[in-house]
C-alpha cells in the first residue's frame, strides 16, 4: 500500500507547487436600468423590470418573478442592460423551470459604450473580438446557471437565437473581477469636478490591475511597459505597494532579452528603467533594486551603442503616442529627451547600486546628447518631454507649444508628461483648467474610466457613451479613433489615461518624494483658484494626511500628520 500512498503525495505535492492562487475577488452586481428592449408590449418580453431586483445566483424550482423572453418565426427579442458603471469580469445568468426542458441559445454583447453593446462585429474599422471575446452565442441551461465572459464592459446585450423559443430568466448579474485592494491616497478639493477626475483616474487604473498590470480592460489586456509608467505613479499614489507591479516588470524582463526592445518599442526599454527609479523612490525596496542589477546594467550599455555622435540612433519601433507617430522629427526630438532621462535614471540606479563603472559612462552620454537640441516640430509631446529632460525652458515649452490652443492635441498617455512640464513652468492654474477641460470632457461624455484617446473637438454634436445615440447625433465611440484604436475597438478604460490622479497628488496636493522609500516628503501645495484642499498619501511607514486652507492675499493654512519615520520638508 505504501507505493500508492507515496505516489497520492507526490501527486498532491506537484498540484500545490503548480497551483497560483488567484490575488482577485468576484463581487455579483445586478443592472441598474433597463436601457432598451425590443418588445415593450408584453408579446415577446414580459417582467423585465425583475433583473434590476437583488439575486442570489441560486436556480429555484418556484418559478416566480422570472422574465420571459418569447420569439417567433419573425422575431427574436432582445433587451439591453446597464450596470452603472466600466467593470472587469463576465457575466452570470440564471434560468428557470422552461416549458420546454433542454438548453436555449442565445447572443451576448458586451460594451463599453451602449452604441458597442447594440454594434455588430466589423474587423478594426469597428466592434472586434480582439483580445477578449465580447459578442458570442451560447446555450443556456435549462433550470441552472451559467458564468461567462472575461472583458471590460458596462452594458449588456441578449438576445434570443433561436425562433419559436422560450427563456425564463431569474437573474443577469455582472461579476466584477478586481484586486481587493484599500484606496489609502485620497483627494477631496473644493471642486467636485477635480475631485471625481482624481477619483476616476484611480479606479481606471484598479480595473487594470489583473492577475498583470494591463493598459485596457477590453484590449489590449497586455504588459505594455511604456503605458505602464502613468499607471504606476497612480498605483504609488492610490494604493501604496502593490505586487502587480514588480511581478509585471519582472514579467516583460523575462520575455525581452537584451538587445531585444520590450514590446518591440526602443522606448517602452527605456520606461522601464525610468518605472524602476519610481518605483525604487516611491517605495524604497532595495532588495528588488538589486535583483535588477544584471538586466538594467546590460540594458544601459545596449541603450549607450544607440547614440551616434551626440544624438540619439534608436532602431525597433520609434515611438512617443499614437497620436505622434507620424511626425517623425517630433519622435526624434522626444526619443532623444527620453535618451537623457532614461540615463539620468540609470546613473542614479547605478550609484544606489555600487556601480560607478556604469553610473560614470551613463553620465558622460547624457552630456554628449545634451549638446543637441531638436527641434519640437509643432509638437506639444515632444515639447514636454525636451523641457522635462532640461533640453528646452519649461516656459518656453509650455508657452510656445503645450499651451497653445488649450487642450487642442493633447492625447490621454502624454497628457500626464504636458501637465508635468506646465508645472516645472510653474503655471499650475493652466494646467489645473487642461485637466477640467480635457479629462472632464470624457466624464462630461458619460464615461466612468478614463479612455485610450480622445480629443474634445469629437464632443460637438456628439450623444453620451451611456445612451443610444439619438438621431442626428454622432456617436462618439463609434465614429473616432486612428492606428489600433478605430472606431468601436477604442479601448474606454486604459490606464495609460490617468496621469491626473498623481499630477494633482503631487502637485495640488503638493505631495513629492524626496527620499527613496518616502522617508523624506516635500509638500508644497499649488491650490491655483482652490479654497481648500486636503487628501491623503501613502508611504512604507504609513499615511501622511495633509489639508491646506486658502487664505487671504494668496497665503495657505498646512496642517500635515505624518508617521514618525517620515521627514516632512516645506
Amino acid at each position: 500500500m505504501k507505493y500508492p500512498l507515496l505516489l497520492a503525495c507526490f501527486l498532491s505535492l506537484a498540484i500545490t507547487v503548480s497551483a497560483q492562487k488567484d490575488p482577485r475577488v468576484r463581487e455579483y452586481l445586478s443592472p441598474r436600468r433597463i436601457l432598451w428592449q425590443s418588445d415593450t408590449t408584453g408579446r415577446y418580453i414580459l417582467n423585465a423590470q425583475q433583473l434590476l431586483k437583488a439575486g442570489n445566483g441560486q436556480a429555484e424550482l418556484v418559478n416566480k418573478d422570472l422574465v420571459t423572453l418569447k420569439s417567433d418565426n419573425n422575431t427574436k427579442p432582445g433587451i439591453l442592460l446597464d450596470y452603472g458603471k466600466e467593470l472587469h469580469g463576465g457575466l452570470q445568468l440564471v434560468t428557470g423551470l422552461m416549458n420546454k426542458q433542454g438548453p436555449v441559445k442565445v447572443r451576448i454583447r458586451f460594451g463599453e459604450s451602449a452604441g458597442e453593446a447594440m454594434a455588430e462585429i466589423d474587423t478594426l474599422s469597428g466592434a472586434t473580438n480582439d483580445h477578449a471575446i465580447r459578442d458570442f452565442t451560447v446555450e443556456l441551461p435549462w433550470l441552472g446557471g451559467l458564468e461567462l465572459g472575461n472583458t471590460g464592459f458596462r452594458f449588456v446585450r441578449i438576445d434570443l437565437a433561436d425562433t419559436n423559443t422560450e427563456l425564463l430568466l431569474k437573474e443577469v448579474r455582472a461579476i466584477a473581477t478586481y484586486r481587493d485592494v484599500p484606496y489609502l491616497g485620497s483627494f477631496h478639493s473644493s471642486d467636485e469636478r477635480l475631485n471625481k477626475i482624481w477619483a476616476t483616474g484611480a479606479y481606471t487604473v484598479h480595473l487594470n490591475m489583473q492577475q498583470y498590470l494591463w493598459d485596457g480592460i477590453k484590449r489590449d489586456r497586455l504588459v505594455w511597459v511604456g503605458d505602464m509608467h502613468p499607471e504606476v505613479m497612480t498605483i504609488n499614489t492610490v494604493f501604496g505597494y502593490n505586487e502587480v507591479v514588480p511581478k509585471s516588470l519582472d514579467l516583460i524582463k523575462k520575455v525581452t532579452p537584451v538587445p531585444e526592445w520590450m514590446n518591440g518599442i526602443s522606448s517602452y526599454s527605456m520606461w522601464w528603467i525610468r518605472i524602476q527609479r519610481d518605483w525604487y523612490q516611491y517605495q524604497g525596496n532595495l532588495n528588488y533594486l538589486k535583483a535588477q542589477r544584471t538586466y538594467l546594467l546590460s540594458l544601459l550599455n545596449h541603450l549607450m551603442t544607440k547614440v551616434k555622435g551626440n544624438e540619439e540612433d534608436l532602431d525597433g519601433m520609434r515611438f512617443m503616442d499614437w497620436p505622434s507617430y507620424a511626425n517623425k522629427p517630433a519622435v526624434h526630438a522626444g526619443l532623444q529627451a527620453m535618451m537623457l532621462l532614461t540615463l539620468k535614471d540609470g546613473a542614479e540606479l547605478c550609484h544606489i547600486l555600487g556601480e560607478e563603472a556604469t553610473a560614470l559612462k551613463c553620465e558622460s552620454t547624457l552630456n554628449l546628447l545634451k549638446k543637441s537640441v531638436p527641434d519640437a516640430a509643432n509638437n506639444k509631446q515632444a515639447a514636454a518631454l525636451l523641457a522635462l529632460a532640461g533640453l528646452m525652458p519649461a516656459e518656453k515649452a509650455n508657452r510656445e507649444f503645450i499651451a497653445v490652443g488649450g487642450t487642442k492635441d493633447f492625447s490621454t498617455f502624454y497628457g500626464y508628461y504636458m501637465l508635468q512640464a506646465k508645472a516645472k513652468a510653474g503655471d499650475y492654474q493652466g494646467a489645473i483648467d487642461n485637466i477640467r477641460e480635457y479629462w472632464g470632457g470624457m466624464l462630461d461624455m458619460g464615461a466612468t474610466t478614463f479612455w485610450e484617446d480622445f480629443e474634445l473637438s469629437w464632443t460637438k454634436n456628439a450623444g453620451r457613451i451611456d445612451e443610444l445615440v439619438p438621431a442626428g447625433k454622432v456617436d462618439i465611440h463609434a465614429a473616432y479613433g486612428a492606428y489600433s484604436y478605430k472606431k468601436l475597438r477604442h479601448s474606454l478604460a486604459h490606464g495609460w489615461a490617468s496621469g491626473p490622479t498623481s499630477w494633482l497628488t503631487e502637485h495640488v496636493l503638493g505631495v513629492q518624494v524626496i527620499a527613496p522609500g518616502c522617508k523624506v516628503i516635500r509638500v508644497r501645495p499649488h491650490l491655483g483658484d482652490l479654497s481648500f484642499v486636503e487628501g491623503t498619501f501613502p508611504t512604507p511607514y504609513g499615511l501622511v494626511k495633509i489639508k491646506h486652507t486658502q487664505l487671504a492675499k494668496g497665503k495657505v493654512n498646512t496642517v500635515i500628520d505624518a508617521p514618525e519615520m517620515v521627514k516632512v520638508i516645506r
